[in-house]
């Protein structure tokens, strides 16, 4: 059943594409595509709507429907060659049965819709002036003319896909809505941010940010709180205004509208795209390579593997050697054990006060995580006491040379650093973790106060005998001299 339906799919996804390279699409006011009446996992299939004509890559427009955890789920897209740079789902998924819908409103709202006219996304650009006709048609504009009263949802040479109304003023367009990709010409100002979300890790999600000092890399784990991991800040007393990618790199505006400082590729070929890596949340600088027909990156916010926020699982530690290992294994001596769940092990969740936890301290430790949560001239137990009594404080960081002492909700981002540093990094773990796995310390402990008691003991006999003997000697010698006399 599924290998037909898949078939009838495939053969419908070839018709519609074969009218891809036209530059008209004509559609009437709706578009409809078949959702798999049996769910598949990796199932992937793109109905591709509109296309530029730039050379090597161009932009393409693709209503794509998707597997995703046991439902299937539909976008409006945008790719560069073979990879996304947007999709109408990147924040909220929509979830359809049956089919889905892609409609143009007589009121020029673009809407995706599923069965019973249930709809999952829309532009909101009801009523807005958008020009639709009785024939309605998705345009490409081959070359930009915004003033022609045909042309309502236009995909430019930029990537931006755009609504226009009958004076050709922009009512809508994906560059206001930016994803985890900034594209050529695209800008963010301080209100708009890229964003990005594992697929392993649903409650964290990376975001790339412009303030009027810096730009910053932040992972935000899913509460209020959010620790950044990389920051630039440029030369100056100038403030950011918004930022702009080119041809050339990242380029920083001040708010005259001057460029005051960019991020540049490390080689001369023409930048595409600039991406936030969903697994890693590293920040990307593409070209393309003809030789190797792919996007390759021509820079790296963050080049070592320890450096990127979610190298290490929870609770594990990124060592010198740039392997991860789990904190209380590498704080033990232990082997590394791969059937043992690091997390559950140590997990903290649920457990408060002094009489259920403790604080586990790694020395010559660190995270590359900064946190607002910080106080200032204290000791390293009163940071370990200031956690311990805090609920909501998971682990903790303490450099003794800045007397500085963070906090985190969660444990990520730790890694080791060179010995002397005078940095600490405490875990708080259940009390019975550090019984359990310091047993065996505990007794070797016991152990070794015995023997220095033993010697201890032997030694003051030694000493004790010695002495008597010595003092025993002189007495001798002063009684045969008193009868010598």
């Amino acid at each position: 059943m599924k290998l037909c339906m898949f078939c009838l799919l495939a053969l419908f996804f070839l018709f519609v594409n074969s009218g891809c390279s036209e530059s008209d699409v004509p559609i009437g006011y709706t578009f409809t595509l078949a959702v798999p009446v049996e769910y598949a996992n990796d199932f992937s299939s793109k109905a591709y709507l509109m296309e530029t004509d730039q050379m090597p890559l161009n932009f393409r427009t693709a209503l794509s429907i998707e597997a995703i955890d046991g439902r299937y789920a539909c976008s409006l897209e945008i790719f560069l060659g073979n990879v996304k740079v947007w999709s109408s789902g990147h924040r909220s998924k929509f979830y359809t049965s049956e089919m889905c819908m892609l409609e143009l409103t007589k009121m020029g709202d673009l809407r995706l819709k599923g069965p019973n006219e249930a709809i999952g996304w829309r532009t909101g650009t009801s009523g807005q002036g958008v020009e639709v006709t009785p024939i309605s048609k998705f345009r490409l504009i081959l070359v930009p003319n915004l003033t022609s009263s045909m042309q309502k949802l236009q995909l430019l040479e930029s990537g931006n896909l755009v609504l226009v109304d009958t004076l050709g003023s922009i009512k809508w367009q994906t560059f206001n809505f930016p994803t985890n990709v900034l594209l050529e010409e695209q800008r963010l100002s301080v209100a708009t941010h890229l964003t990005s979300f594992p697929t392993n890790n649903s409650t964290s999600f990376f975001s790339f940010e412009i303030h009027h000092d810096k730009v910053a890399l932040y992972l935000n784990p899913g509460d209020k709180d959010k620790y950044p991991y990389w920051e630039l800040k440029p030369p100056g007393a100038r403030n950011i205004t918004f930022i702009e990618l080119s041809s050339r790199g990242l380029e920083l505006f001040d708010d005259k509208y001057q460029k005051f400082s960019q991020i540049l590729p490390q080689n001369s070929e023409p930048i595409r795209f600039l991406a936030l890596d969903n697994s890693t949340g590293n920040l990307d600088l593409y070209y393309y390579s003809p030789y190797n027909d792919k996007f390759e990156a021509s820079y790296q916010a963050l080049s070592s593997t320890c450096d990127l926020p979610l190298s290490c699982s929870p609770y594990e530690i990124c060592t010198s050697s740039k392997t991860c290992s789990c904190i209380i294994w590498l704080l033990t001596k232990r082997e590394d054990n791969s059937d043992s769940d690091c997390s559950k092990e140590i997990s903290n969740v649920g457990l408060c006060g002094k009489n259920e936890v403790d604080m586990l301290e790694l020395e010559d430790a660190g995270t590359l995580l900064k946190s607002e949560s910080s106080l200032t001239n204290m000791s390293r137990r009163e940071c370990a006491n200031s956690c311990l009594n805090d609920c909501n404080c998971a682990a903790a960081f303490y450099s003794s040379h800045a007397r500085e002492c963070m906090f985190y909700g969660f444990v990520r981002g730790a890694k080791q650093a060179s010995r002397g540093s005078g940095l600490s990094y405490l875990v708080k773990v259940p009390k019975r973790v550090m019984t359990g796995n310091h047993k065996k310390s505990g007794l070797q402990n016991w152990a070794l106060i015995l023997i220095v008691v033993a010697d201890g003991l032997v030694i003051f006999r030694v000493l004790g005998g010695l002495g008597c003997f010595m003092v025993w000697k002189r007495r001798k010698r002063s009684t045969d001299g008193a009868n010598g006399s």
